[in-house]
């Protein structure tokens, strides 16, 4: 692009197919150094705190959310999201949103989505740093979001394998099974991704152009957890029952379906301590000592870590769902 807004000695090479061309629209740069850190939107209750363990408030979390918008935005916005709400804090009662009609204010958008009953419901989304910070000021700890973004909310962006370890495992089991996901689907074609996902496991992250439709991405992870967990039963399972479970590491392929969420990266956990969702490194996941590693605390450390060559382009692969 010139000053003037023309572009230089373009080329014409195709329509893109992942995006309706409403949706895309000339991107500004910012450094990440030089964003505010204050909430664009007013935080009452500051004072009130919210991880009762760690004596962390609500506006030490607004501040974390406020820093880290320009980082996790790309990710959890222009997304439908299922917001985890704590509004007297993480030890009392905390409950799923994903639908509104406006109650928010204008920040926060809707999306209509069809239902199994065929009605359309207002799933909730965002893309501003406002559109965040309101929903933290609504008592919101977590974002979950879809596979697929509002453009298309029937193919899928993403393959997620959340690697959730029973009971009693250490992280050392976690961190193998990830680097065994790792190696299988990049036998299969396709790149993939760390995250730390604040809670217990990780997740294994396959991005994908969206060409895919729910069916097909559900029905692929599927069989690839049952494939997995069959030729290592020892370690893997794929069944749902909990008393399956014992010893071994559930692989949850049901983050790939239509409706299904999975915490995006960033996102606070209301858990001890105030766990974060990270990205990292595959070469970082040969030492890190734990899922729950990064907290709000750590939001300058974060920061400079999106910057780092080694998370250069985390998450982004041009690749399509393989035949299994």
């Amino acid at each position: 692009m010139t000053n003037d807004g023309t572009l230089r000695h373009p080329s014409y090479l195709g329509l893109r197919e992942d995006k309706k061309p409403e949706a895309v629209v000339i991107e500004s740069e910012a450094a990440v150094a030089e964003v505010a850190h204050a909430s664009p939107v007013p935080i009452s209750n500051p004072d009130r705190v919210i991880f009762p363990e760690a004596g962390l408030t609500k506006g030490e979390l607004a501040e974390y959310y406020a820093a880290v918008a320009p980082i996790m935005l790309p990710w959890a916005g222009s997304r439908p999201i299922s917001l985890v709400r704590c509004p007297q804090g993480r030890a009392k009662k905390c409950f799923f949103q994903k639908h509104d009609a406006g109650s928010f204010g204008d920040a926060v958008k809707q999306v209509a989505i069809e239902e199994k009953d065929g009605d359309n419901q207002p799933y909730l989304y965002m893309d501003t740093p406002e559109g965040l910070m309101t929903c933290v000021q609504m008592g919101t700890i977590e974002f979950h979001g879809w596979g697929a973004r509002i453009e298309d909310v029937e193919k899928a962006d993403r393959l997620v394998f959340d690697l959730d370890p029973d009971v009693g495992l250490d992280f050392d089991a976690v961190r193998s099974a990830a680097f065994q996901f790792r190696d299988i689907l990049k036998q299969m074609g396709l790149e993939t991704f760390p995250m730390l996902t604040g809670g217990k496991g990780v997740h294994v992250i396959a991005p994908l152009v969206p060409r895919a439709e729910w069916p097909e991405v559900k029905d692929f992870a599927h069989r690839l957890a049952r494939a997995i967990a069959q030729m290592d039963s020892d370690r893997f399972t794929a069944a749902l029952p909990k008393a399956q479970r014992k010893g071994r590491i559930f692989v949850d392929y049901l983050r790939n379906q239509r409706g299904a969420t999975a915490v995006m990266p960033f996102s606070a956990r209301a858990r001890e301590g105030a766990p974060v969702a990270a990205p990292i490194s595959w070469k970082e996941m040969e030492t890190i000592d734990k899922p729950s590693h990064f907290r709000i605390t750590d939001a300058k450390e974060l920061l400079k870590r999106a910057g780092l060559k080694a998370l250069q382009g985390w998450g982004r692969a041009d690749q399509t769902l393989p035949d299994l």
